[in-house]
């Protein structure tokens, strides 16, 4: 099973900026889908944004305009780029990337969860 590693979480004041990353920890053939989620104490697990390997992204209404998603092939990483911060996007972020192990053999895998708090 393909591993991820999260990085880039922490804490923020209103209106700040943060970005995520999220890597593959060791080789692939190709990286082919990008979601990103979060989940706040109390409440369901809630889609964030996505993004294929053809560039097509898309975000959940919350966030639009304000959160970047993107992905590498050749860092084998995917990105979310979090700006104009809210309070109500505190929430442990996590990463879901799909795509090729090999010819054969296909992936998707969850990151460990990165905790991002906005708060003054």
């Amino acid at each position: 099973q393909v591993q991820l590693v999260e990085s880039g979480g922490g804490l923020v004041q209103p209106g700040g900026f943060l970005s995520l990353s999220c890597a593959v920890s060791g080789s692939i053939a190709s990286l082919e889908f990008m979601a990103w989620y979060r989940q706040a104490p109390g409440k369901q697990r809630e889609l964030v944004a996505t993004a294929t390997d053809n560039d097509h992204t898309n975000y959940a209404d919350s966030v639009k305009g304000r959160f970047t998603a993107s992905s590498s092939n050749a860092e084998n990483s995917a990105y979310l780029h979090m700006s104009s911060l809210k309070p109500e996007d505190t929430a442990v972020y996590y990463c879901n990337l799909q795509g090729k192990l090999d010819s054969y053999t296909r992936f998707d895998s969850w990151g460990q969860g990165s905790q991002v708090t906005v708060s003054s």
